[in-house]
């Protein structure tokens, strides 16, 4: 046998086990260590001041509150992690050391905890606040489905990796844990399969957008439910007749076929079967249901005719107290939503000639003359609209952007839609929470009107490769403008009355009509008006001698 390789092998192994000695620092060492550490201590509260005192009292002045606010969260941790950080710079001034490498270790574990607390706050109370403010003002309904999901998972998947980083810089071995975790995985997935089909379902629904928060849905027993929350697992619907909630697992209730009555908007048609004797005139009789139907003033119809019936209308509400006559209120809105719908018009009319000249000027590419030209249409649109172009330079580059009218003497589109939702408000029959329902609506749509006026403005501005394209982005949102915003003209949903059939002693005749926002009320605004119109058909036709039981 080889015995001195043997022998060598075993001397090697022998100095490899050896542990040196720990030694203490020196005098030298420790001196630096406190010199080091009293500069991060000034440093770190140099940097508290700068941040926190003389930054935030400049943020103060300037009109958003972002970075405010993400400073104030941010306090606690940033400090925690500035001390850390000197203390990390100054134990190095002590050299090497089992100890010291501990102490390190235990700072570099600290450290990553800070690290992840802060962002895990910055996302909760900053990230998530302003990704709400941002899906208030756009018409995507993922965005209101998407961020709850994320403020509830993001925050245990940051604090489940900083868990684990911090365990393992402290030299804890997870292999083990993390093959037991799988394991559990396994298992809790079969055991859990239905919750994940919700969970699946729900991001279907969340994809295909059937419908969105407050939309008013027919289940298919005929109840009516309003949607309340769409969560991972279960739909929470409230039950309008019932006035009690239900959760819907996501899985049936995207398996189930639903009618959303609030869409493509909140008008909504009722059908009234009525009977008149056989020997009245059908001319007369479908004259008297035209007026009836017009003359309420919550159905959708021509303005002047529904102003001129109004006051033959006797079914409604008298004034009580300080509140207004539904007949008052009525015409008061009707006045103003006249106003609306003829701005609305007339910057329809506006884009169309601005689309028809586009499109004559676009062919073969636009030189500067023209997209000037096109810009000065486009600025006369939008002082129908009340919007102004305002620029601040930044650096080198002069950005320009639209911002709102504060005071004109003219009429603009934004100022009568307030004018017209505010004159809304004094309607009677509204219950308190339309006091918020309808501002929210409108407000929100008017943020909507802006953003998407000011996207085609930046179009216009710098088209581009886009130059040829205009007219399509200008025809695009004209559509958004007539099905989205408000219909500037609805003739087409005027009050229907037919003559379905004549059977006996009586003439059948099928009255069709549209209530202007079921959403209103509690959800009953349309139940009420078809219990107004019925009431108001038989006392006009008993007066007229010509009404029947059928």
């Amino acid at each position: 046998m080889n015995y001195p390789l043997i022998a060598q092998a075993a001397k090697s192994v022998s100095k490899a086990s050896v542990v040196p000695p720990q030694t203490l620092p020196t005098g030298a060492q420790i001196s630096s260590f406190f010199y080091t550490f009293g500069v991060s201590i000034v440093v770190v509260f140099t940097l508290y001041i700068l941040l926190f005192h003389l930054l935030r009292s400049f943020l103060r002045r300037t009109e958003k509150d972002t970075a405010q606010f993400i400073l104030g969260i941010l306090q606690i941790p940033a400090i925690a992690i500035f001390i850390l950080v000197g203390l990390k710079v100054s134990l190095s001034q002590l050299g090497a050391g089992k100890i010291i490498n501990w102490i390190d270790r235990g700072l570099t574990a600290f450290l990553i905890a800070a690290f992840t607390y802060g962002i895990t706050v910055l996302f909760t109370e900053a990230a998530v606040y302003y990704l709400k403010d941002y899906a208030r003002k756009t018409e995507a309904v993922w965005d209101d489905v998407l961020i709850p999901l994320l403020q509830n998972f993001i925050p245990v998947i940051t604090y489940l990796i900083g868990i684990s980083l911090f365990f393992s810089t402290l030299g804890v071995d997870l292999t083990g844990i993390g093959l037991a975790l799988g394991s559990i995985t396994i298992v809790l997935g079969l055991a859990v399969k239905d919750i994940l089909s919700d969970f699946f379902s729900g991001l279907v629904l969340l994809v295909d957008t059937p419908f969105r928060f407050g939309d008013v849905i027919s289940m298919p027993d005929g109840s009516i439910a309003i949607i309340k929350h769409i969560g991972i697992r279960v739909t929470k619907l409230y039950m309008i007749n019932e006035h009690c909630e239900v959760y819907t697992p996501n899985t049936t209730l995207g398996g189930q076929n639903i009618v959303n009555l609030s869409r493509p908007t909140t008008h909504y048609a009722y059908t009234i079967q009525v009977s008149v004797r056989v020997d009245a005139d059908a001319v007369v009789a479908t004259k008297i249901l035209q007026q009836i139907i017009v003359g309420h003033p919550d159905t959708l119809g021509n303005i002047d005719e529904k102003i001129e019936h109004l006051d033959s209308f006797a079914a409604l509400r008298e004034a009580e107290g300080d509140k207004l006559s539904k007949k008052e209120a009525g015409r008061l809105r009707l006045l103003v939503e006249k106003d609306v719908n003829s701005q609305m018009q007339k910057i329809e009319q506006a884009f169309e000639g601005f689309i028809r000249e586009v499109k004559q000027l676009e062919k073969g590419g636009l030189n500067l003359e023209e997209l000037k030209l096109i810009q000065k249409n486009y600025l006369e649109i939008l002082n129908l609209v009340g919007l102004v172009v305002t620029s601040e330079r930044k650096g080198k580059r002069l950005r320009s952007r639209l911002e709102e009218q504060e005071k004109t003497d003219k009429p603009t589109l934004i100022s009568l839609i307030r004018q017209w939702y505010q004159t809304w408000l004094k309607d009677p029959d509204l219950v308190l929470e339309d006091q918020h329902l309808l501002p929210d609506e409108w407000e929100q749509k008017i943020e909507l009107l802006k953003i998407k006026l000011n996207k085609l403005f930046q179009k216009i501005l710098n088209p581009g490769v886009a130059e040829t394209r205009l007219d399509d982005y200008s025809l695009k949102f004209v559509e958004w403008l007539h099905d989205s915003f408000k219909e500037s003209n609805t003739a087409w949903k005027e009050p229907q009355v037919q003559l379905t059939d004549i059977q006996g002693s009586a003439m059948q005749f099928s009255v069709r009509f549209y209530v202007d926002n079921i959403q209103l009320e509690h959800w009953r605004r349309g139940n009420r008006i078809q219990n107004e119109v019925r009431r108001e058909m038989v006392r006009r036709l008993r007066q007229a001698y010509i009404y029947t039981l059928g």
